[in-house]
């Protein structure tokens, strides 16, 4: 059954190579390459370059901002570090959930919409339940949702309301699911659906470490240690950076990302006493990401449950640096254990651990032949587990599962 399926996030790669919202694009092409009618409807950004279509998926992006300053709506604008609300997003909210609500209602009955999905249960949960209640919903949680929806009253109540409405309930993790079933999602309705990768962009690449190494001016003999991601509190950097100073000091941390904890970050690698061995590459297209990935000799992922309770639920990196075959070092936090089968295709150590995290990287450094076997496994696991085509087929039957949902409630 063919479905016309209204799209409503907060986040879309805004142009070709775009770091943010990553996932989104696989989603929404993958729904669309299986038959299906897919409109996303998103906020403007300065930055937008999409056109009206793309590879079967149509957008619809709203305006809401009165002035400049308030374009803080989505595209991980709206916290501070990842941990609060930014007042200026809780200026927008009201403009953007009224604009959103309006394009998404105007979308769904100009496009004959059989099915709404939600992606981040708020506030995208919220305006897809909203703008067409008579449709069957889909809603799909990324992670920054449901903790916003732990920690605020009034985002918790609207969560608890979409959860009962919703025919069907994915998540990116287990730990996501359990926390979502906490807030009022109903277990039978819910399912683990793991994010998938682009293994045509990360994949191994002999030729990329001496090239991507000579235009950045590094050695190809020097270690490599490559990490990517935002610079916010819930991304362990910080735990990182401190592991550098014992670790070798021919070593080179190379992090590609952007975000509130620039300055920390950089202050704290002086302050360590190895910022002449820490590169921050800013944010770069993922092209490039995947460039230093396939580069690098250990990648890290020294992702944490940060003070505020907020942690990912499988970070996209995870995934991306398994299937570029380089040997990772990560934390079990989030869904990271659920992807990473210990000593076998990664190493996993505790959260906020420098001294663990040094141990697995001076580890793998002295042992080529164990990375290298460890890159193998990590690519063949990959390929085998996180298609984003098997990703695709299990959304289109949560659409299925949720048009049965409302047929025996109406």
């Amino acid at each position: 059954m063919k479905h016309v399926v209204v799209m409503v996030t907060t986040s879309y790669p805004r142009f070709p190579g775009d770091s943010v919202g990553t996932f989104m694009e696989p989603i929404a092409k993958g729904v669309a390459a299986r038959g299906h009618e897919v409109h996303i409807v998103a906020p403007w950004h300065p930055k937008l370059t999409r056109g009206k279509s793309e590879d079967g998926v149509f957008f619809h992006f709203f305006k809401y901002a009165p002035v400049a300053s308030l374009n803080v709506f989505g595209y991980a604008a709206g916290l501070h570090a990842d941990v609060r609300l930014k007042s200026s997003a809780w200026m927008a909210a009201p403009f953007a959930l009224a604009a959103g609500w309006f394009k998404a209602l105007r979308v769904a009955q100009k496009r004959r919409a059989t099915v709404m999905h939600g992606h981040w249960v708020v506030p995208g949960g919220v305006i897809a339940a909203t703008a067409r209640p008579a449709l069957p919903l889909v809603v799909s949680l990324h992670g920054s949702d449901v903790f916003v929806a732990e920690r605020t009253g009034p985002a918790r109540t609207a969560a608890g309301r979409v959860f009962r409405r919703a025919g069907a309930v994915t998540a990116c993790s287990a730990d996501l699911a359990s926390r979502a079933i906490a807030l009022g999602a109903a277990p039978e309705r819910l399912e683990v659906v793991p994010y998938g990768v682009d293994a045509a962009r990360f994949r191994p690449a002999p030729d990329a470490r001496a090239a991507v190494r000579a235009a950045a001016g590094v050695g190809t003999a020097a270690p490599v240690v490559f990490a990517a991601g935002r610079l916010v509190r819930k991304k362990g950097f910080e735990y990182l950076i401190d592991a550098l100073r014992t670790v070798d000091g021919r070593v080179e941390l190379v992090l590609a990302g952007a975000g509130d904890l620039d300055a920390e970050l950089r202050a704290r690698a002086a302050a360590a006493g190895v910022a002449d061995r820490v590169r921050f590459l800013g944010d770069v297209p993922q092209d490039v990401v995947a460039s230093w990935f396939a580069a690098a000799d250990v990648a890290v992922v020294p992702s944490v449950r940060d003070e505020s309770g907020n942690v990912d639920g499988l970070p996209n990196t995870v995934l991306e640096a398994l299937a570029s075959g380089t040997p990772v070092v990560a934390t079990p936090a989030g869904g990271i254990a659920s992807a990473i089968d210990d000593g076998r295709t990664g190493m996993l150590v505790a959260e906020r651990d420098p001294a663990a995290l040094a141990t697995a990287i001076r580890a793998l450094l002295a042992d080529p032949a164990r990375r290298a076997a460890m890159g193998t496994a990590a690519r063949a696991a990959v390929e085998a587990r996180f298609g984003w085509a098997s990703a695709a087929a299990r959304f289109e039957a949560a659409y299925d599962r949720a048009i049965a949902f409302k047929s025996l409630t109406n």
